[in-house]
């Protein structure tokens, strides 16, 4: 009886697995990934043998590894960064020693970050080993397949340092290219909205993996000749995250900590660069002002948890329905702003009725909450065109647009009305749902000013 209460709390244990909350493909594949990385270890072991001096740098680049982790925890670096750099002291491990080493390097380092910086799901940190064990045993093979097979026929001294570099640089990329194909499926399965253009192949992003390459090379490079010159790294494998740190931190101040868009002073800054460039090139250009319709009363009766997830959503929409180079930030408690360079004013309203369109057949389905109670908002738009030839600033073009939302807003909500400046400032009715009429320019640019 004792036994099977045993077998039965640690059933319940398996099946209470974060694991099993994920999509299924999802779970098929992390499990899948697992497997293959633990029948690779497996195979490795019989055709591995242990010297002293692979021991020896194998402990001191996973000691240095250990290291790295202390120095970042010790000067506030917090456990989530959007990357280290930890690569610079396992990738030497893949070209420098048999490929059991490469697979079994991520191990000891995951587990250090879990019991000494953040702690994360088990099933994230198995995986996570898996994934970067497989690419560093795909950069092993690579390199040592090739260099079987090339660094005898490479001719004297430069031709043979030169050789051993490129497979060296081959060799990273391939476990570069391994490690974000097991991640980016995963990624997208866990989160479709993720931006994967500029969380993985972005210049900052790119630069960063190639800082890291060439950092790592040059580690291999040294402790190839003696392996505790690795110590004489670490500073500048700090600096390296460090460096990475700041330019997260400058990311981050740039976006609006709830939606990810850029906030109000990044927004306007440019924006007023984008318009003065409109007016310098005589370029058309628009200002969109989107105003959530009654959001007080989605937080006083859903909560302000609701309410984030509503402004989360319309982040997305709005992500999903611009161009890269549109501009789209949080401009206050539930307005949003718009800045379309290279835009007339027809098609500036279009995009607007297509956000405004797309974000009223949102159904937010809240965590928490049942799948038959979901939440639907509105939103009210209004449009400022700048055409090409005015001679317009930012804060004109924003009181317009203001001007145009709270017209939106008098005439209904949930539609978009439009000032255009092709003739100074001119009222023109966004939907027929609306209003009924124009307005003479001089009184909704005032009020656009007294707003």
């Amino acid at each position: 009886m004792r036994l099977n209460r045993r077998s039965l709390r640690r059933l319940t244990a398996v099946r209470d697995w974060a694991l099993w909350s994920l999509p299924r493909w999802l779970a098929v594949f992390v499990l899948t990934i697992v497997a293959v990385y633990v029948a690779a270890i497996g195979v490795a072991v019989p055709f591995t043998s242990f010297s002293e001096h692979d021991l020896i740098l194998f402990g001191v680049l996973v000691g240095c590894t250990a290291i790295a982790i202390e120095l970042a925890k010790k000067t506030g670096e917090p456990g989530h960064t959007a990357q280290d750099v930890q690569g610079v002291w396992e990738f030497p491990i893949a070209i420098l020693l048999p490929p059991l080493f490469a697979l079994l390097a991520p191990i000891s380092r995951i587990a250090w970050q879990q019991w000494r910086v953040r702690r994360a799901p088990p099933h994230r940190r198995v995986f996570t080993s898996a994934s970067m064990g497989l690419a560093y045993c795909a950069a092993s093979l690579t390199f040592h397949g090739l260099s079987a097979a090339l660094m005898p026929h490479a001719p004297g001294a430069w031709g043979h340092d030169l050789t051993w570099i490129v497979l060296v640089i081959f060799s990273a990329l391939v476990n570069a290219g391994v490690n974000k194909t097991i991640i980016l499926t995963a990624v997208r399965g866990t989160g479709p909205a993720v931006n994967i253009r500029a969380e993985f192949f972005g210049g900052e992003a790119l630069y960063n993996d190639m800082a890291e390459i060439a950092i790592g090379v040059l580690v291999t490079y040294g402790v190839s000749g003696n392996p505790f010159l690795a110590l004489a790294a670490l500073p500048v494998v700090t600096l390296l995250q460090r460096s990475l740190r700041h330019a997260q931190l400058v990311t981050d101040s740039r976006a609006d900590s709830k939606t990810g868009l850029l906030n109000a002073a990044t927004w306007e800054r440019e924006s007023a660069t984008e318009v003065a460039r409109a007016v310098r090139t005589e370029s058309p250009l628009a200002v969109a002002l989107l105003d959530i319709d009654r959001f007080k009363a989605v937080n006083d009766t859903h909560g302000h948890l609701v309410g984030d997830q509503v402004l989360k959503e319309i982040a997305k929409t709005l992500n999903s329905l611009l161009r890269d180079y549109d501009l789209a930030g949080r401009f206050g408690g539930e307005e949003f702003a718009i800045l379309l360079p290279q835009t007339r004013a027809v098609d500036a309203f279009r995009t607007a009725e297509r956000v405004r369109a797309s974000i009223a057949a949102l159904n937010i389905l809240v965590p928490g909450m049942s799948s038959a109670e979901r939440v639907q908002v509105t939103v009210s738009i209004g449009v400022a065109a700048l055409d090409a030839g005015s001679k317009r600033q930012l804060a004109e073009l924003l009181a317009a647009a203001d001007a145009a939302m709270y017209r939106a807003k008098a005439c209904g909500r949930d539609q978009v009305q439009m000032i255009s400046t092709t003739r100074g400032l001119s009222a023109i009715t966004g939907t027929d749902r609306g209003s009924g009429g124009h307005q003479d320019a001089p009184s909704v640019f005032r009020r656009a000013q007294n707003s």
